[in-house]
């Protein structure tokens, strides 16, 4: 299981850098236009370059107000940046050439010892390319070239990121004991958890460097369990970066989410599933993880209003399409099902690791398909002749057909149900691939 490594785009607003951002990561989430600042998305993604893998955070993302605070807001996000990342981009406007802010910025980013990559953008001209030479007063390096609207120059800046990436380190000897995340919004118990867990009985307990900065693994073995816990809550709070608490723990969130086998994500029942818990949950369901849903302080929550059925239906509603997830109602406080967390979660983890034989499989998907045949195309039958599970650390199925792309969502909804009905796949998000037979 290898550590994740984040790479940071920094700069003032309207650089351009949800363009690049979209550039890199290949879709279309960052919302980009000529008003400054117009970036409120919580924008993370993944990027591929020369077989290594990264993460990609759009800083910009995290400023949260236009006008006067944006110089303080963006201080704190390059900060953090520094903090957390492994690689700085720094986006600048050949257009407008040095500013203030930009000054602030590159003084910020003088005083770390991290890789920072230095990126003119809106360079689409022989023109424009005179004016960069501007941007070596800055004293950061060589400035890149690029225009994140055309692409031009972003592949050799991609080389230049892939080169400054740390080493990707493989960790030993963990690989037969599931990880597990606890993560979540700050001040919703995760800490607390952590500690009823594992100080009821410290002599059991072993402590493990963490691949995260500042994080603790520990080896949880006791009552019949053994996995790592990672400690996510815990970790110290950096006082210049309090009052972003968001984005930090988002970037904290990253780390851990992807180098676990399983998230438990923890809520609080009274403010129940909010956005910053959905950003959390559709980043472990893109990165393929097991998913737990824990709701803390169910002690606090009036049971006349609320019924667990009530508000289990409610959480599926921000959930769907994919509602296989088990949901656990807690109180640490009053150490009400804490080890139900962990019983679940091992059996998220053994449905993550879950194989299904090629004849049993087929089997299954013939007999779905009988019973709902994909609808004609032009009047030509879409036949699925076979079916596969892929070797890949996550279940992901492969189905040959005549007619991959003519394969509709909902029917691509149809089948993973069958499989989740026939096999057990709760908490486990599953990849359905149509390929050309």
């Amino acid at each position: 299981m290898s550590s994740s490594t984040i790479v940071a785009i920094v700069g003032r607003p309207n650089v351009g850098k949800s363009t690049l951002f979209n550039r890199l990561t290949e879709q279309r989430t960052a919302i980009v236009d000529d008003i400054s600042g117009v970036t409120r998305d919580r924008l993370y993604g993944e990027c591929t370059w020369n077989g290594r893998y990264f993460s990609v955070i759009d800083t910009g993302g995290y400023v949260e107000s236009p006008g006067d605070i944006f110089e303080t807001e963006i201080k704190k996000q390059v900060l953090i940046a520094l903090d957390e990342a492994d690689v700085i981009v720094f986006v600048l406007d050949v257009e407008t050439g040095i500013t203030s802010l930009d000054d602030q910025v590159a003084k910020l980013l003088r005083r770390t010892d991290k890789p920072v990559i230095i990126v003119v953008n809106k360079v689409d001209n022989s023109k424009r390319h005179e004016s960069v030479y501007e941007f070596y007063n800055l004293g950061l390096g060589d400035p890149m070239p690029i225009s994140s609207i055309n692409g031009s120059g972003t592949g050799e800046m991609l080389d230049a990121l892939v080169n400054n990436l740390p080493e990707a380190i493989q960790e030993e000897g963990q690989n037969e004991i599931p990880k597990f995340a606890i993560v979540g919004r700050p001040n919703v118990g995760k800490s607390s958890l952590i500690n009823t867990l594992i100080g009821e009985d410290r002599n059991l307990v072993t402590d493990i460097a963490g691949t995260t900065r500042d994080s603790v693994d520990t080896q949880y073995n006791k009552y019949g369990f053994d996995f790592i816990l990672t400690d996510t809550a815990g970790l110290r709070r950096k006082d210049r970066v309090h009052e972003n608490l968001e984005f930090y723990s988002v970037m904290r969130a990253i780390r851990s989410i992807e180098s676990s086998d399983v998230c438990i994500l923890m809520i609080d029942a009274q403010n129940g599933m909010e956005a910053q818990d959905m950003n959390i949950f559709r980043l472990a369901q893109r990165n393929s993880k097991g998913i737990v849903i824990v709701v803390n302080k169910w002690d606090l929550v009036e049971k006349e209003t609320n019924t667990i059925k009530g508000y289990t239906e409610t959480i599926h509603e921000r959930l769907a399409p994919f509602v296989d997830v088990p949901i656990i109602f807690i109180s640490v406080l009053n150490k009400q099902r804490i080890h139900k967390v962990l019983q679940t979660a091992i059996d998220v983890h053994e449905n993550r690791n879950r194989r299904i034989g090629t004849g049993p499989l087929n089997r299954m998907v013939q007999e779905a398909v009988e019973a709902y045949h994909p609808p004609a195309v032009r009047g030509a039958y879409i036949k699925i002749k076979y079916a596969s599970q892929l070797p890949s650390h996550a279940p992901a199925f492969a189905f040959f057909t005549n007619f991959p792309k003519e394969i509709k969502e909902p029917y691509r909804r149809y089948l993973e149900n069958q499989l989740r009905k026939k096999y057990n796949f709760t908490g486990v998000p599953l990849k359905l691939f149509f390929r050309k037979k």
